[in-house]
């Protein structure tokens, strides 16, 4: 693999207002998991640019019900769903069918399962759920985005990440969790896993040439109790409000979590390869750069990740962009 260095985005003429977004009018985007939690306010925000915004969804009501409430709050706006189910491989070719053959600006690999308890579950592929969710669903549903990503003229890959993948290492011998299985470790791997798909996929491009650039953003800590209602696909009560006010000296809620996927999705000046989470401890604020370095940074762990992905999905995403 080539080990240049990453490409550096140039300093900025003025600062990236999170509330005042640069239009994306003519532009489409798809927001994997865009019905719920951080994936809604992603797609709510990019719609408010004026593009064209697809919420990949299993639940075609709840995609309904999410579409319905970005209209009420963005006048005009141009929202519409797929169906996504990134636990079923074979059903992934549907999914690219119904977006149709127009360019595709950006995906946002959002979706995701989180599961807090045992037994262990696994997707109709036979692979654990976390992970096969997480990872292997985005790894594959990349590789049949990209004629339509490559077909954009500046395309993008925006992998969302966690602030648990921080914490954990992959276990190239047990990626399914078969062994000791802990489901929040499990989770905080399968996180892991769609970092250095991110990374290894810029590095990836861009030793094949490829314009689309491949970036990674994380929300921080982004919290139920302090996210604003947007009923009835999310409802805060005042008591709810009221307990999570000491946590907002910390972290934040999920409008504020999804500041630098948008960002990573519309700022030109954004680069492949690049690390993108909240200001303050990578926990709450305005979105920035941050640093690749630690495990995020194991090129040899993620080049072994992408070759046992490709085994387990039939599928090589970078074949897709060549």
């Amino acid at each position: 693999m080539s080990t240049e260095a990453r490409p550096q985005a140039h300093p900025r003429t003025r600062p990236w207002d999170v509330h005042r977004l640069p239009r994306a009018d003519g532009r489409t985007f798809l927001v994997t998991g865009g019905n719920a939690g951080i994936g809604y306010f992603v797609a709510e925000q990019l719609a408010g640019t004026g593009a064209h915004v697809v919420l990949g969804s299993r639940d075609r009501t709840k995609a309904g019900t999410a579409a319905d409430a970005i209209r009420s709050r963005v006048p005009g706006a141009r929202v519409r769903h797929v169906p996504l189910d990134l636990a079923d491989l074979a059903s992934l070719e549907d999914t690219v069918d119904a977006l149709g053959q127009d360019p595709l600006d950006a995906v946002v690999n959002n979706a995701g399962v989180a599961l807090d308890d045992p037994p262990r579950r696994e997707t109709k592929d036979g692979n654990e759920l976390m992970f096969g969710t997480n990872h292997l669903g985005h790894f594959a549903l990349t590789g049949w985005l990209a004629p339509l990503l490559a077909a954009a003229p500046a395309g993008r890959v925006v992998t969302v990440g966690s602030f648990a993948a921080k914490s954990e290492r992959l276990d190239l011998d047990d990626l399914q969790s078969t062994g000791d299985y802990r489901p929040k470790r499990t989770y905080g791997r399968s996180k892991l896993a769609q970092t250095l798909f991110g990374f290894e996929l810029d590095r990836r491009l861009r030793a094949a040439g490829s314009p689309v650039r491949s970036v990674v953003a994380h929300p921080g800590g982004a919290l139920d109790s302090l996210t604003p209602a947007r009923p009835p696909v999310h409802v805060r009560t005042t008591g709810e409000r009221l307990r999570g006010l000491p946590a907002g000296l910390l972290v934040q809620g999920k409008d504020a979590g999804a500041w630098p996927i948008v960002r990573a999705v519309l700022d030109p000046e954004v680069a492949g390869g690049q690390l993108w989470g909240p200001w303050v401890f990578g926990l709450r604020g305005m979105p920035r750069a941050e640093p690749v370095k630690g495990r995020f940074a194991d090129t040899g762990t993620a080049a072994r990740l992408w070759d046992a992905s490709r085994d387990l999905t039939g599928s090589d995403p970078l074949l897709g962009f060549a």
